[in-house]
């Protein structure tokens, strides 16, 4: 094996590995010794590809980023065959999320809290994230609804980031039907 293929493999260990402990346990409480040590790798190959846990926080979160969009790409899919409302089979993936195994709700919220400096590259990553994720829902929105609805994406938006919350505070998955029933109501309510 090429060693460019052995240090993306130790890269991608590490970051698999990072993501994984960071969402379960939380950025700051999980040490680059744990890391090193549940992705197999030497700390000298994780400082190669990561000059800092700063540096693999923000790569984590990016690479978290990449899962969440390619979870909710499928799974709006698989519910857009029952429906052809793409807003409603996303917050049919959205109660998907909630149910599943090991959910702990919103790691770019988790990470922005725990991070606390919002000059963190993380807590920056965070809140650009929450920014494009608006724009996903203004697009939604704006396809299910019609343009003019889409100015209410930011209060969906709101609604969203409460469902994730108390998801996980209560340990159900229901309050996604909540935000999409109080979301309906209220871009009914602007588009009329």
């Amino acid at each position: 094996m090429p060693p460019t293929a052995a240090r993306s493999e130790a890269r991608q260990r590490v970051l698999e590995t990072a993501d994984r402990l960071f969402y379960q346990d939380g950025v700051r409480a999980v040490g680059i010794d744990r890391i090193i040590a549940e992705a197999g790798v030497a700390k000298m190959s994780l400082y190669k590809h990561f000059a800092s846990k700063d540096d693999l926080i923000l790569a984590a979160l990016k690479h978290r980023e990449a899962l969440v969009e390619a979870f909710l790409r499928s799974a709006m899919e698989r519910h857009g065959r029952r429906t052809k409302d793409k807003l409603r089979a996303f917050f049919a993936a959205l109660k998907d999320w909630f149910g599943s195994p090991g959910f702990r709700g919103c790691a770019f919220i988790n990470a922005a809290a725990e991070l606390a400096d919002p000059k963190h590259p993380g807590s920056q990553f965070a809140r650009d994230h929450k920014v494009r994720f608006r724009s996903l829902l203004e697009s939604l929105i704006a396809d299910a609804v019609g343009k003019d609805a889409a100015k209410s994406a930011p209060a969906v938006a709101l609604l969203v980031d409460g469902a994730i919350v108390s998801a996980y505070m209560q340990g159900e998955s229901e309050s996604a039907d909540i935000a999409r029933d109080a979301a309906l109501r209220l871009m009914n309510s602007t588009h009329t």
